[in-house]
C-alpha cells in the first residue's frame, strides 16, 4: 500500500516538475540494497535560464502516507541530518556543505541499511520566485537470509524401529524475499516444509528431512540447498546412526573332513558403535577341548575329528544390543569333490544340459523306434528281391543271374499235373534212385500254367495252404531242362522270366 501511494506521488511531483518554468529535479524511479549495505540517492537540480535562486533544499521519508525529514541544506543554516538518520546519512557532494554552498547536486548516500529504511523518499527543492520543485524515489531493502543445517541429535539410534523419524532440519531465517529449500541425498526420506512472516517484513523458511534409521542409513550424506535469489547455498551434514551388530560366521566351507588341518571359525559383525564382548558356545554341549579362542575367531588345534561336529553360536554385543550369528558344522570321512572356484555350475547349465541331453535321448529313441520298424516290415512282408518280375518264388528267398550255378542234374523238360487235384499238384517224392515218379505235364514258357508256382506269399498266408503246401525233397538231384535256370537257393526259374 505505501508503495502505491508513493507511486502516485511521483506520478505527481513529475506532473509538476513538467509544468514549471525550465526548473527540474532529476532522481532515480528506484532504488534498491541489502540489510547493512550502502546505498545512493540521487537527487540534482536542472535550473533554468534565467536561474532561480535556490534557498532550501530538503529530504523527507514518505512511510503510510506521512512524511519524515532526513536531511536539510540550506545557504544561509548550513546542513543538517536528523534523527535517526544522523549517524547513516550524508549529502555525497562536500559543495553543500561549504560557507557557500552548491546545491544544484544534493545526491544523499544511506549506509548500514535497515529493513526500516524502505520506504519513497522526496527531495524538495524551495526556489525564488519560482517555488517548490520536487520529485520521488522508491526504495528497496532486501535482507539475505541466514542458512544453517543441523542434525535434530549428533547420534541417532536405531532400535529396529520402523516408523520415520527427524534426522535432520534446514533452515533459511529473516529472508526478503523467502528462499526456497531443496534436499539433496541418496536416502529415500520425506520432507516438510513451513514459512514464518516476521514482524519486520522478512521470511523465514523451515524444512525437516525425515527418515527410516537403520544400519544402511549410517554413513549416508544428506545435502540441503537454499535458493535464494539467483544464489544458491548449499550445507551437507553425514549422519550417525547407531545400530545392533549384524552377525556372521566364516570360515567353514562345507569340506572339513577327518584329519584336515588348520580349520578355524571367524565371527564378524558391523556394528556401529564397534562390537566389545564376543561369546562362543556349542549348541547341546560344549566347546572342543582342542579350540583356542583369540578375539572373535576360534583356532581349532590339530587334526579334524568328529568331535569338532555340532552347531556353533556367536554372539557379539556393543552399547546398542547383542545379536547372533549361527553355523552348522559336519565332519566328513574324506574331502569332497568340489567344484573350482568361478566353474560352478549355475541353474542355467543345468537347465541347458538338461535340454542337450532331453534331445540326444530323442534321437536315439527315433533311431530305436526306426530300427524296430524296419524289422517289423521286415518280417511282415517275405518277398524276393529283384528287377525282372513281380512274380515270387516259394522255393527260395534269391535269385542269381550269372554265375555259381549249383550241379543239379537235369530236370525233365516235361512235367504234368493234373488239372483239379490239389494231390496231384505236388510233385512226387524223388526216389533213390534219383528217377521222378510223377506225371508228365507240358512245361510250356508261354503257357498260364507255368506262371501258378510263382506267387507271393506273406507271413501269415501259410496257414491258407495247409495240406496244399508244397514240398519237395532233392536226393539226388534232378537233371534240370535246357529252358530252366538253377538259383543258388535251389529254385528253378524259366529262361524267359529271367531275361525279361
Amino acid at each position: 500500500m505505501a508503495l502505491l501511494r508513493a507511486g502516485i506521488w511521483t506520478l505527481l511531483l513529475a506532473l509538476h516538475t513538467q509544468v514549471g518554468d525550465g526548473q527540474m529535479v532529476q532522481m532515480d524511479p528506484s532504488k534498491s540494497g541489502f540489510v547493512g549495505s550502502q546505498v545512493e540517492l540521487r537527487c540534482i537540480f536542472i535550473n533554468s535560464n534565467p536561474p532561480v535562486k535556490i534557498s532550501q533544499v530538503t529530504w523527507q521519508k514518505l512511510l503510510n502516507g506521512t512524511k519524515q525529514n532526513v536531511a536539510i541544506a540550506n545557504p544561509a543554516l548550513g546542513v543538517s541530518v536528523l534523527s535517526p538518520f544522523k549517524e547513516r546519512v550524508s549529502f555525497k557532494q562536500a559543495a553543500v556543505r561549504h560557507r557557500t554552498p552548491s546545491l544544484e547536486d544534493t545526491t544523499i548516500v544511506f549506509s548500514n541499511l535497515q529493513l526500516s529504511d524502505e520506504a519513497a523518499y522526496i527531495c524538495e527543492y524551495t526556489t525564488f520566485p519560482a517555488g517548490n520543485r520536487e520529485n520521488m524515489v522508491n526504495l528497496t531493502v532486501y535482507a539475505r537470509p541466514m542458512t544453517r543445517m543441523t542434525l535434530t541429535t549428533p547420534t541417532i539410534v536405531a532400535r529396529g524401529q520402523r516408523r520415520k523419524m527427524t534426522v535432520a532440519t534446514c533452515v533459511s531465517a529473516n529472508g526478503k524475499p523467502p528462499s526456497v529449500i531443496k534436499w539433496d541425498t541418496r536416502l529415500k526420506g520425506e520432507a516438510s516444509y513451513q514459512e514464518t512472516r516476521n514482524q519486520n517484513g522478512t521470511t523465514t523458511v523451515r524444512s525437516n528431512f525425515m527418515v527410516i534409521p537403520s544400519r544402511e542409513t549410517h554413513k549416508q550424506k544428506l545435502t540441503c540447498i537454499v535458493t535464494y535469489q539467483n544464489d544458491k547455498i548449499p550445507d551437507s551434514v553425514v549422519l550417525n546412526v547407531q545400530y545392533e551388530p549384524d552377525v556372521k560366521i566364516e570360515g567353514f566351507d562345507g569340506n572339513w573332513f577327518l584329519k584336515r588341518q588348520n580349520v578355524q571359525l571367524t565371527c564378524k559383525a558391523d556394528a556401529n558403535p564397534p562390537v566389545t564382548i564376543y561369546q562362543w558356545k556349542l549348541l547341546n554341549g560344549s566347546l572342543p577341548s582342542n579350540v583356542e579362542i583369540k578375539n572373535n575367531t576360534l583356532h581349532f588345534k590339530g587334526p579334524v575329528t568328529n568331535d569338532l561336529a555340532g552347531t556353533y553360536v556367536c554372539d557379539a554385543t556393543n552399547g546398542i544390543g547383542t545379536r547372533t550369528g549361527i553355523v552348522d558344522v559336519n565332519i566328513t570321512e574324506s574331502p569332497k569333490d568340489l567344484v573350482p572356484k568361478g566353474r560352478e555350475f549355475t541353474q542355467e547349465h543345468h537347465n541347458a544340459g538338461a535340454a542337450i541331453g532331453g534331445a540326444v535321448g530323442g534321437v536315439v529313441l527315433l533311431g530305436v523306434a526306426a530300427i524296430l520298424l524296419f524289422v517289423f516290415l521286415r518280417r511282415r512282408q517275405r518277398t524276393f528281391k529283384g528287377d525282372y518280375s513281380t512274380k515270387k518264388h516259394v522255393f527260395g528267398n534269391g535269385y542269381s543271374k550269372a554265375g555259381g550255378l549249383p550241379n543239379h542234374p537235369p530236370m525233365p523238360k516235361n512235367l504234368q499235373y493234373t488239372e483239379d487235384s490239389d494231390d496231384e499238384k505236388k510233385p512226387t517224392q524223388i526216389s533213390t534212385t534219383g528217377g521222378f515218379e510223377a506225371s508228365e505235364r507240358n512245361f510250356d514258357a508261354e503257357s498260364e500254367d507255368l506262371k501258378r508256382p510263382y506267387f507271393t506269399v506273406d507271413e501269415g498266408e501259410s496257414r491258407e495252404y495247409d495240406e496244399r503246401t508244397l514240398g519237395f525233397q532233392y536226393d539226388p538231384e534232378p537233371e534240370i531242362a535246357d529252358d530252366m535256370i538253377s538259383q543258388t537257393d535251389g529254385s528253378v526259374i524259366s529262361k524267359k522270366e529271367w531275361y525279361v
